[in-house]
Order: C-alpha cells, then sequence, then structure tokens
C-alpha cells in the first residue's frame, strides 16, 4: 500500500498509469538528478526504508506511475513521490492519494488520513472529493465518508459483557465513544441501540466491537467477576502461577520480555550455534522480531542490560512460552513452557540460582538423589554461553530439563553487563 500526501494545484487532473521502467524518468523526493525508474530500483537497494518495498515492482514488466496534467511524475508509488510535489512550508492544496491491492483497505487508509488532516484546514473539516474514472469507464467519487448504520440488541450487550444496563446507559456510553447511538424498538418489541460509524471509526465492523466499545466506556474494573463451573484452568497455567509466586516469596522479581527475538541474540550474542528448531518469521518487521525465541535467556539478559545501573543485586526471573519446529504438529511448531532466573551482582551468586532450583525441587516434592530415576540431580555440562566448569544440567526423571551456571563474559559483555551474572532455565511442563 502506498500513501502519499503532496502538493496541489487545483487546476490539474492526475493520471495512473502502469508503463515499461524505461519510459518513467523523474527526479524523486529529497534528491536533485533524474532517474529512469528501473536504476532508481537498484539505487534504493541501499536505502534500509525503501528497500524493502521494491520487491513489489521491482520484476514488474510495467510500473504504476501517477502523472499531472502535464505529464510530470507526481509519484511512483509505493516507492517513493517525485520531487515536484513536496510539500513545503508556503504550500496551500495537498492532495491525498492512496494506491493499494485492496480496495477495502485503500478506503480505510484514506479516510482515515482525509478526515484527521481535516483539522488542519483553513476551513476545518471541509474535505473536497474526487472522481476516480477506471479503466473500464466506471467512476467513483473518493473519499466516501458515508455513516455505516448498525442495530445492535441491548440484551447481546448486556449479556455479552455480564451487566444490566438500560438502553439510555448504553447510548450515553456509547456516545463517549465517539459512536452515536440512538434506542429503537424493533417490529419483535425487541429493545436496540442504532449505531451510526462515522469513517473515523473502521475498526467498528460487528456488533461485537460496539459491544467492546460499551465495556470499555463501562470500565473493565467494573464488570463483576463472574467464576464458570464448566471453565476450568490448564493444570499447567495453575502449576506456573504457583512457580511464580514461590520465586517472587525467595526475594525474585518477575519480569515479561518479548516471545520475539533477532536470529543473533539466540546464535553469536550467546556463543551459541544457528538452531535448526529455531521457528523463522516469514515477514519480520524489522531485525529485533526475526525469530521466535528458544530460549527465555537473551530477554533477561537484555532487561540486565538496559538496567544495569539499577541497585545491585538483581534478581529476576521470568515464566514463560520458548517455541520449536515440530514437525508432528499441524502449525509446525510446539510451544514449551520455562522458567528462568538470574542472579547478578558484585559475585556470581551462583550458589543462590543452585540453592533456588534445589527450592524449586523440594516445593514439587522432588529429592536429590543422583541417578534416581525418581528424582532428580544435576550433572557437569559444557554450554557455551556458560563458563567451563561453573555449570550443570539438570536431569529429572531421567530426563535433561533445564541448565544453569555462571554466565561467559563473552556473552555478558555482548548484552553489556559489567557484573558477573548466574542463571538457570527449566522447562517445568516436566515437573507436571
Amino acid at each position: 500500500m502506498s500513501l502519499n500526501i503532496q502538493e496541489c494545484d487545483h487546476h490539474r487532473f492526475l493520471c495512473f498509469q502502469a508503463l515499461p521502467p524505461s519510459e518513467i524518468s523523474f527526479v524523486p523526493l529529497k534528491q536533485t538528478r533524474d532517474f529512469r525508474s528501473d536504476k532508481l530500483m537498484e539505487y534504493y537497494k541501499s536505502d534500509l526504508k525503501l528497500k524493502k518495498y521494491l520487491h513489489i515492482i521491482e520484476k514488474s514488466p510495467v510500473y504504476p506511475v501517477l502523472y499531472d496534467r502535464k505529464r510530470t511524475v507526481l509519484s511512483l508509488p509505493p516507492i517513493i513521490n517525485g520531487a515536484h510535489s513536496a510539500i513545503t512550508l508556503k504550500t496551500k492544496n495537498v492532495f491525498i492519494e492512496c494506491t493499494a491491492t485492496d480496495l477495502t483497505k485503500a478506503k480505510i487508509v484514506l479516510n482515515t488520513m482525509v478526515t484527521m488532516f481535516s483539522a488542519y484546514c483553513e476551513r476545518k473539516y471541509e474535505v473536497e472529493p474526487v472522481e476516480v474514472i477506471y479503466a473500464d469507464g466506471k467512476s467513483y467519487v473518493y473519499p466516501d465518508l458515508s455513516v455505516f448504520s448498525m442495530d445492535v440488541p441491548v440484551s447481546y450487550i448486556n449479556g455479552t459483557i455480564g451487566i444490566s444496563l438500560g438502553a439510555e446507559e448504553v447510548t450515553s456510553l456509547l456516545n463517549r465513544m465517539q459512536l452515536h447511538a440512538e434506542k429503537v424498538v424493533s417490529c419483535d418489541n425487541e429493545c436496540n441501540i442504532n449505531v451510526l460509524v462515522p469513517p473515523t471509526r473502521s475498526d467498528v465492523l460487528h456488533p461485537c466491537d460496539v459491544m467492546e466499545d460499551v465495556a470499555i466506556a463501562y470500565g473493565y474494573d467494573n464488570i463483576p467477576a463472574a467464576k464458570y463451573e464448566s471453565v476450568k484452568p490448564l493444570s499447567l497455567n495453575e502449576f506456573s502461577d504457583l512457580i511464580r509466586l514461590e520465586i517472587a516469596m525467595n526475594g525474585f522479581t518477575e519480569v515479561l520480555t518479548w516471545i520475539l527475538c533477532s536470529a543473533k541474540e539466540l546464535s553469536s550474542m550467546l556463543n551459541r550455534k544457528s538452531d535448526k528448531r529455531t521457528v523463522i518469521i516469514g515477514n519480520p518487521r524489522s531485525s529485533d522480531f526475526e525469530v521466535v525465541r528458544t530460549t527465555l535467556m537473551p530477554g533477561i539478559l537484555k532487561t540486565v542490560g538496559h538496567n544495569k545501573d539499577h541497585a545491585k543485586p538483581i534478581k529476576i526471573f521470568e515464566v514463560g512460552d520458548v517455541a520449536l519446529v515440530d514437525e508432528k504438529k499441524d502449525v509446525g511448531a510446539s510451544n514449551s513452557r520455562r522458567l528462568a532466573a538470574l542472579y547478578c551482582g558484585a559475585n556470581s551468586g551462583f550458589e543462590l540460582i543452585h540453592c533456588l532450583l534445589d527450592r524449586i525441587m523440594e516445593v514439587v516434592g522432588t529429592k536429590f538423589e543422583v541417578g534416581n530415576d525418581t528424582a532428580y540431580y544435576i550433572k557437569q555440562s559444557d554450554e557455551p554461553e556458560f563458563l567451563p566448569g561453573r555449570q550443570a544440567s539438570i536431569i529429572y526423571k531421567g530426563k535433561h530439563i533445564g541448565f544453569f551456571g555462571i554466565v561467559h563474559p563473552e556473552v555478558l559483555n555482548n548484552f553489556d553487563i559489567p557484573d558477573p551474572c548466574s542463571f538457570m532455565e527449566i522447562e517445568i511442563q516436566s515437573l507436571l
């Protein structure tokens, strides 16, 4: 999708065409020389912001281009505008154009931009529409700022939220949410709310969206809590809450970190090699969210790195999911619930992390006994993210469920942490 806001002359009309790249030549925005459009693609491959859009039209035999009446290029959507139509401090007339492969989404973006922009017009909230003539001769007027009408039963709103409000109260709450609402009575004597949805509220598509607005205006905290006998929490979630409470009582503070991270945070920054089990994001928004975490360690270390000036010691933990490639699952991956804890201070605190492990196992009701398949024990490990000889694997009922140790200085340096740290991670699903 391409959205262009540019200077416009009322006495010109615009022409949208698809032409071979060799026939399109113009001066791009913030440039001083003329570029042929195919050469422009090569030029912007080094641009961090624009290079991710090049693939949309790069291999097409024709490129979309927007001309004015004098055949001056205004825009090469969705890549860049022309310098000719750049907005300056002296601009008085503004033209907003939206190009997309989905008409519905284009209308939403156009309506949002036009309605928001209109507040800054000389005559506030006055918008001049444009007639768009398609290649088949059909014409439409945009933007379409018509109001969408919807009837929602009061019983549906009250029943879904779990409250009991009259029609007048519901309409008052909806008016506070910028939705014009009136009470109406249907032919079967059911009390409904007629809602007029303005073009600024493209998120309202269904009666459930109206119900949500009522709940927001009413206040989630004011909705009475209800416990349904048929709904029971998962045993894994109940166990996770018990683990959280126990670790908090041991003086650790809970943190919540992103489940997505960069690929290097799971590999080179942890002194590891790339893991084939890593779930890779197909179209990441940025390099910070390339993969799904396979361990809680990067998030915990980043938290300490961003708070290294905090008073020591830092004792934090997280209970959360990681994802691993799993061909046996229909979605190709499976989740694993993990517990991670970290101590950072003047010394490594290795013995404190070890004690925390013993306490967790004590609460679970498991004793320490080497070689016993019904108990747990630890054995020496050789993980690259820890110091050699200062780390161990955690074995429970004959299965490896985690590890702990003193974090390697190179790893600490990668996350900009100046103080020694000890870290532990356990797959708590295995403890159930």
